[in-house]
Parts: C-alpha cells; structure tokens; sequence
C-alpha cells in the first residue's frame, strides 16, 4: 500500500482504515448481513456519505485490501529485474499473499466470506477484475512477446492459484504444486531462446 505524504492525504487514509476496521469489528462481532450501512458509519463517526467516498458498496468494507491485491500483481511484474524469469516472481508474490491470507488472525474473516453469498460473488468478481489487470500489465510488457490469449490464461491461472492455495489443507504446497503447472504450461507456450 502506498503511504500517503500530505496530511489531508494521511487523514483520508486513517478514515478510510477506522471505517474499514469499525466494519469488519462489527461484522465479526454480530455477522455480515446484521450489520448495515447505517451502523457502520455511526460507529465509525462518519456520514454515510463519507463511508461512500472510501468504499463502493458494503461488500468492499470486507475487501478493503483489495486495490493492494491487484498492486502487488502488477509489481510482480514490472518491478522484475531485466532478466528475472516471470513465473518466480508471480509465485513469490502468490506465496506472500497466501501466507497472509491463511493465517490465523484471516480465519473468521474467511468463514465470515465463505458463509455469505454476496461476498463469494464479490470476491469473484475481484478475482476477474484483478486477472483482468494481470492479462493487461503482462501484454505490455515487451519482454513478454504472447498472444493476449496466452496473457489471459496465464493472469487467471495465477489468480486461481491464490484462491485454490487458500483452500488447500496445505497452502504453501498446493502454491508450490500449482506454479509447477503453470510454469510446464508457459515453457511450452513461450520457451526460453537458447544461446
């Protein structure tokens, strides 16, 4: 996440944060469909419409992280050194935000996610949303010479490998066993030129 510089870009941030962190309190503490809008922004010490101007929909509350989700991707990408294989750090950063995910302090938040329709389809469409950005960063990188096909298929691999870690007995070896897939796939759809 970026850390904002100015103080009116510092006080936007920490409202942002105690209106994500009073949300999810309250949604831990009496369940995601019990708590409204309303309560959250009371509780917060904000206008609904400040609420609003940091967060979509109420469903976002539960994803606050989410625009860091799609960052770090991105980063993974095109903060890669001129000849750092791109699979490696695709799985780096899949492994950092999977340990993330599954710890102990992210189990009732998951549970709180799993046990709700309408955020199982928001976080689905998350999922799209941050393939569809992966897709976009990796067809413009110039080292990357693939089809939009290939970039496609390649992003939404990557991101269901998060979501299939995440349920996985064994996060860490499922990311390990699913990157050993998806980097046999790429080396056929793209193999390394030999001197």
């Amino acid at each position: 996440m970026t850390v904002p510089t100015g103080r009116r870009e510092r006080k936007k941030a920490a409202t942002r944060q105690k209106i994500a962190d009073t949300a999810l309190r309250l949604f831990l503490e009496r369940g995601y469909d019990e708590v409204g809008i309303r309560e959250v922004a009371a509780e917060a010490d904000v206008a609904v419409t400040t609420l609003f101007s940091h967060f979509a929909s109420k469903e976002a509350l539960v994803f606050e992280r989410d625009d860091d989700f799609a960052q770090r991707l991105t980063q993974a990408v095109t903060g890669r050194a001129p000849h750092e294989p791109l699979i490696p750090a695709l799985r780096h950063e899949i492994q950092a935000l999977v340990r993330h995910c599954t710890s102990d302090s992210a189990a009732p938040i998951w549970r709180m996610i799993d046990a709700s329709p309408a955020l199982r389809a928001y976080e689905e469409s998350m999922r799209l949303r941050h393939a569809q950005s992966l897709a976009t960063v990796l067809a413009a990188d110039p080292a990357l010479p693939q089809t939009e096909t290939a970039c496609r298929t390649l992003a939404r691999f990557v991101i269901d490998a998060y979501a299939l870690a995440r349920e996985a007995a064994d996060p860490q070896a499922a990311v390990e066993e699913i990157f050993q897939m998806i980097e046999a796939a790429w080396e056929v759809t793209c193999p390394t030129p030999r001197p």
